[in-house]
């Protein structure tokens, strides 16, 4: 009775990990850009060799069990047997190999793959600027060069690199296309760099990675990649919202919220961005081409205060 009530709760346990499982979406092992493929590289290639060591530990397992096992009497019994130097080489050797195999491949691809470092593509192609702000509990996209802004909600044409400048109105956050690659965070008065490209249509899901409050579960956006028709018509959609973002209506964007809408904004006051980030260095903000900290105007600064 006891065997099959356990054989049974075991059935159930299986049941209830596949339903969870069932739930997740295994986005990094999908990816749709060329970062996102060599994360995916380095994760398989570093699975399957660490599976070098344990496949073969599990079967060795199972095999000196049921080998040396008590009812085997035929099996050699050594009671004084203490050391192998063949053993010793291999239960150590190997596994020094593997590790110095992933501390290459890890060095290697975090390097090729640095967020800071831009990507390359054709040399007609021309890369976008996307300027990203972290805020309770939603993503706002500003495009400087198009004078437009979004809310939870970023597009880009396919094929054509992205350059983010990224950073937090709110707590340290962290800002994830799980299918196009790496994760930065992004943190109040700082600017951090990422670089991204969609090689393929579609519509991807954006997330915070990093807890930051009651409303983290739904700070998630949507990443759309289409053509350069589409993306061109895209921004022409959002110009035609008759919302605009400055100085003004910016704190009341900023207030906390929970599960927000996509929203458009048709004009951006020219140095949002910068706006924001000097909010908390003192109106100073970093000058990328120089890398000297700048003073950001104080009549820009007086109504986001």
């Amino acid at each position: 009775m006891k065997n099959k009530l356990l054989a049974r709760m075991a059935r159930l346990g299986g049941l209830s990990s596949a339903l969870l499982l069932a739930g997740c979406e295994l986005d990094v092992l999908d990816p749709k850009g060329p970062v996102g493929e060599g994360v995916k590289t380095l994760i398989t290639t570093s699975v399957i060799a660490m599976l070098i060591v344990v496949v073969p530990t599990i079967i060795l397992t199972l095999w000196f069990a049921w080998q040396y096992r008590q009812s085997n009497t035929s099996a050699e019994y050594l009671p004084k047997w203490s050391h192998s130097n063949k053993i010793e080489v291999i239960i150590w050797g190997v596994p020094s190999l593997i590790i110095l195999f992933l501390a290459v491949i890890t060095y290697q691809t975090c390097h090729s793959l640095d967020p800071y470092k831009p990507l390359e593509a054709e040399a007609n192609t021309k890369p976008l600027h996307v300027q990203v702000v972290a805020q309770d509990w939603k993503w706002l996209f500003i495009y400087p060069e198009q004078g437009i802004a979004t809310v939870n909600q970023l597009a880009m044409p396919v094929n054509t690199p992205v350059d983010f400048d990224i950073t937090s109105d709110s707590v340290m956050n962290s800002f994830f296309i799980p299918r196009l690659g790496s994760m930065i965070y992004a943190m109040a008065g700082m600017q951090t760099q990422l670089h991204l490209l969609a090689s393929e249509p579609g519509d991807y899901m954006g997330e915070s990675a990093n807890y930051s409050g009651r409303g983290f579960s739904d700070m998630r956006f949507h990443a759309l990649a289409m053509s350069n028709d589409e993306f061109n018509a895209w921004v022409e959609k959002v110009r035609a919202s008759s919302e605009q973002l400055d100085s003004q209506t910016y704190p009341k964007l900023a207030a906390p919220s929970e599960a927000n809408p996509v929203e458009y904004f048709a004009h951006v006051e020219p140095g949002m961005f910068n706006t924001i980030v000097a909010k908390y260095n003192n109106g100073m903000v970093m000058d990328k081409s120089t890398g000297k900290m700048i003073q950001v105007q104080q009549s820009a600064m007086s109504g986001m205060n």
